[in-house]
C-alpha cells in the first residue's frame, strides 16, 4: 500500500506541473503589451524620421509647403469673406423694414394702439411710430421747404408705423405673408417694403456660399495633386531602398508608412502657414474697414477664424496631405516590383 502510494505520487506531481494556467496567461498578456509597444515605436520612428527628411531638404520642402499654403489660404480666406458678408447682412437687416402709412382719419391715440398690437406679433422684432407732428418736424428740418409747408395750414403727412420683422433675411415667404397681413388691416392705407432688395441680397449671399464651396473643392483637389506629386518624386528618389525592402519581405503598408507621415507633415505645415497668411491679410485690412464702418456710423468688426475653425483647418489640410500621399503610393507600389 505505501509502495503504491509512492508510485502514484510522482504521477500526480507531474500532472500538476503540466497545467500552469497562471504562467500562460501572464505570457500571453506580455506578448500583447510588447506588440503594442513595438507598434507605437514603429509609428513614432516613421513620424519623426519623415520629419527629418523634410528638414534635410529645406528648399524643396519650403517650396512645396508655400504653394500648398497659398492654395489653402485662398479657400480659408474666401470662407472668412463669406462669414463677414453674412455678419454685414445681419447688420443691414435693420434697414429692411416695413413702412405702414395709416389713413388720414386715424388719430395719434389710435395709431399708438395699432402700433402696440403689432408689437405683440411674434414675427415682429421692433415697432416705431412716427406721428404726423413728428414727421412734419423732420420734414421741415431736412427738406428745406419748411416755410412752404407752413403756408399749407394743414399737415398733409400721415402717421407712419415702421416695423422691423424678425429674421427678415432668412425666410422671404414669411416676410411676404407678414406684409400681406398688414395690408389687410383697417388702419393701413398703404404698406411698403423693398422686396427686390431682399431678393437681391439673399441671391448674392447664396451665390457667395456656393462659390466658396466650389473654390474650396477645386483648391482641395489641387492640394491632393501637389502633395501626391511630391510624394511620387520622393518615392522615385528612394526607389532602391524600397526595392530592397520588398526583397526582404516588407509589405506595402510597412513601406508606405513613412511616406504617409511625410504627407501628413506637408499638409500640417501648409495649414499652419495658410493660417498665418490669412491672419496677416486680416490685420492689414482690419483698420481701414473698421474706419470705413465708423464713417457710416456702423459697428462692423472683422471676423476671423475661431479656435475650433483653426483646428478644422489644420485637420483638413493634414488629411488632404495624407490622402494625396496614399493615392499615389497605392498605385506606385503596385507597379514597383523587384526584378
Amino acid at each position: 500500500m505505501p509502495a503504491r502510494h509512492q508510485r502514484h505520487h510522482p504521477r500526480n506531481k507531474k500532472t500538476t506541473q503540466t497545467r500552469p494556467d497562471g504562467p500562460q496567461t501572464r505570457v500571453s498578456g506580455g506578448d500583447f503589451s510588447d506588440k503594442l509597444h513595438a507598434y507605437f515605436d514603429l509609428h513614432a520612428h516613421a513620424l519623426f524620421s519623415s520629419l527629418g527628411r523634410l528638414v534635410d531638404s529645406p528648399y524643396t520642402s519650403i517650396m512645396t509647403i508655400t504653394v500648398l499654403a497659398i492654395a489653402i489660404s485662398l479657400a480659408s480666406g474666401f470662407y472668412i469673406v463669406v462669414a463677414n458678408l453674412q455678419q454685414l447682412a445681419g447688420n443691414l437687416e435693420a434697414s429692411n423694414q416695413i413702412s405702414l402709412f395709416l389713413r388720414d382719419d386715424i388719430s395719434d391715440a389710435n395709431a399708438r394702439k395699432f402700433a402696440a398690437s403689432i408689437k405683440r406679433n411674434p414675427s415682429v422684432q421692433e415697432v416705431k411710430l412716427i406721428t404726423k407732428s413728428e414727421a412734419m418736424e423732420e420734414f421741415q428740418t431736412y427738406s428745406g421747404f419748411g416755410e412752404a409747408v407752413k403756408s399749407l395750414g394743414k399737415n398733409p403727412l400721415p402717421n407712419v408705423v415702421q416695423v422691423l420683422p424678425e429674421n427678415a433675411l432668412e425666410d422671404r415667404q414669411e416676410l411676404e405673408n407678414l406684409l400681406n397681413t398688414f395690408k389687410k388691416a383697417f388702419e393701413v392705407d398703404f404698406a411698403q417694403m423693398d422686396m427686390d432688395w431682399v431678393r437681391r441680397l439673399q441671391s448674392f449671399m447664396e451665390l457667395a456660399r456656393r462659390g466658396g464651396i466650389m473654390l474650396s473643392l477645386l483648391l482641395g483637389v489641387a492640394v491632393l495633386f501637389v502633395t501626391g506629386n511630391t510624394i511620387r518624386l520622393e518615392l522615385h528618389n528612394r526607389r532602391e531602398e524600397v526595392v530592397i525592402a520588398k526583397l526582404v519581405g516588407a509589405t506595402n503598408s510597412f513601406i508606405q508608412r513613412p511616406f504617409l507621415y511625410s504627407g501628413f507633415w506637408i499638409g500640417f505645415f501648409s495649414g499652419v502657414a495658410a493660417w498665418f497668411i490669412v491672419a496677416v491679410m486680416m490685420l492689414i485690412l482690419k483698420r481701414p474697414i473698421e474706419e470705413l464702418s465708423g464713417l457710416y456710423e456702423g459697428d462692423f468688426h472683422l471676423l476671423f477664424l475661431s479656435y475650433s475653425e483653426t483646428l478644422v483647418l489644420l485637420f483638413i489640410s493634414s488629411l488632404l496631405g495624407v490622402l494625396g500621399s496614399w493615392a499615389v503610393l497605392s498605385y506606385q507600389l503596385q507597379q514597383l516590383k523587384p526584378e
